[in-house]
């Protein structure tokens, strides 16, 4: 029998609000997701962006990798990466991560109540491969750098204070980082084919200097019961830090990671898998699995960045496949948002709703050229639905 548990979580307080454009709504899911039709409808023929979408939305460009921000100086970042929005004011910034194995780091663009670019600028410089990362309640952004025994940075996404790197927060593959306002922990992902999931709980919330790295413990099934154990070194030296738990689980390349409403999601690259916690049981199961989907070919192949929209909805980007966001939808249909055309060499990062949930931002890392200096970013606006 299909079960159905959906979870409607309560805001909690302004700051814990909203998550990279996300509301704190969500649902658990029914696992695994099957193949069904989307609430958006099918996807047209691509735009003059070459890009596919449903009736009602349409797509503009907002900055290219080597070229200025329009109405800017900034020149944009190659390999974007990562990314989530801030409220400001009556606008928002969009903050996007640069996956370069050297001067990576991250750059910002702030838009103002209408949709038009005010600024852009860097807010992270001189890192290595900042893949995903987080925001957090403090308004913040967490980039995480995709390197062995690589770190978190904290930055501000209005580029006012120097970022600074958080070491108590543990030095791994850091792949994305996901804030939990009620337990009062961060989630991590860790990218490597023997990796963990990990938990930081800060000695004080809202301050990231110092705390206690734990990681998950559970069998080896695709669904059960979970703990968390200490871990003893998180400097990982000598031993690496997801070696140091014999009991830790393992998981085949950790990638996106979205908390909401007691839930948390997160992928997996090598096993093309959506996992999904529940906390207030501590339990946790599959929410997608490609080779569990019957009826059809899986649509959603090549998991990577995810983020939810306040109807509760998950929209998981695909690194390769056939360049699409898919949506998971709360009563467990996954299918196709939108798809990318013409950039087969690329993978589509940083799904991101703006503040009011009408427009989301997201990147081709290698665009058309299929390099690093080609990545371009867009944001697509629509009828996105508040309700499931």
């Amino acid at each position: 029998m299909e079960r159905r548990n959906f979870l409607r979580g309560a805001v909690i307080g302004t700051s814990a609000a909203v998550f990279g454009g996300t509301l704190m709504h969500g649902a658990a899911y029914a696992a695994p997701a099957q193949n069904g039709t989307s609430p958006y409808g099918g996807l047209l023929a691509a735009d003059a962006n070459g890009i596919m979408l449903p009736s009602g939305f349409t797509s503009r460009v907002i900055a290219r990798s080597s070229q200025t921000v329009p109405g800017t100086s900034y020149t944009w970042h190659g390999a974007p990466d990562g990314g989530a929005c801030f409220a400001d004011g009556t606008g928002w910034i969009y903050v996007s991560n640069s996956e370069i194995s050297t001067g990576g780091g991250a750059g910002a663009v702030k838009f103002n109540s209408s949709g038009s670019i005010t600024g852009a600028y860097r807010i992270l410089s001189n890192t290595r491969n900042n893949c995903a990362g987080g925001a957090t309640p403090w308004n913040t952004w967490l980039s995480c750098e995709e390197v062995s025994r690589g770190y978190v940075y904290e930055t501000d996404p209005w580029g006012a204070t120097t970022a600074i790197r958080r070491d108590a927060m543990g030095r791994f593959k850091h792949e994305a980082a996901a804030a939990d306002p009620v337990r009062k922990v961060i989630y991590l992902t860790e990218d490597e084919s023997d990796g963990c999931f990990y938990r930081f709980i800060p000695t004080t919330w809202g301050d990231l200097s110092s705390g206690t790295l734990q990681v998950l413990v559970a069998g080896t099934g695709t669904s059960g019961s979970f703990t968390w154990t200490n871990v003893p070194d998180p400097d990982g030296s000598p031993t690496y830090t997801r070696d140091q738990v014999s009991a830790a689980k393992i998981f085949n390349g950790g990638e996106g990671c979205h908390y909401a409403s007691d839930t948390v999601w997160f992928t997996t690259k090598g096993d093309n898998r959506v996992w999904q916690l529940n906390l207030l049981n501590s339990t946790y199961e599959l929410a997608y699995d490609d080779s569990l989907v019957t009826g059809g070919t899986a649509p959603l192949t090549g998991v990577d960045n995810v983020t939810g929209s306040s109807s509760g909805d998950l929209f998981v980007a695909e690194d390769g496949g056939n360049m699409e966001i898919c949506i998971i939808t709360p009563d467990d249909i996954v299918a196709p948002f939108l798809r990318i055309t013409g950039q087969s060499s690329s993978e589509i990062c940083g799904p991101a709703f703006s503040p009011n949930g009408r427009r989301l931002y997201f990147s081709s890392q290698r665009g058309t050229s299929g390099s690093s200096s080609g990545g371009i970013t867009y944001e697509v606006t629509g009828p996105f639905r508040t309700t499931a």
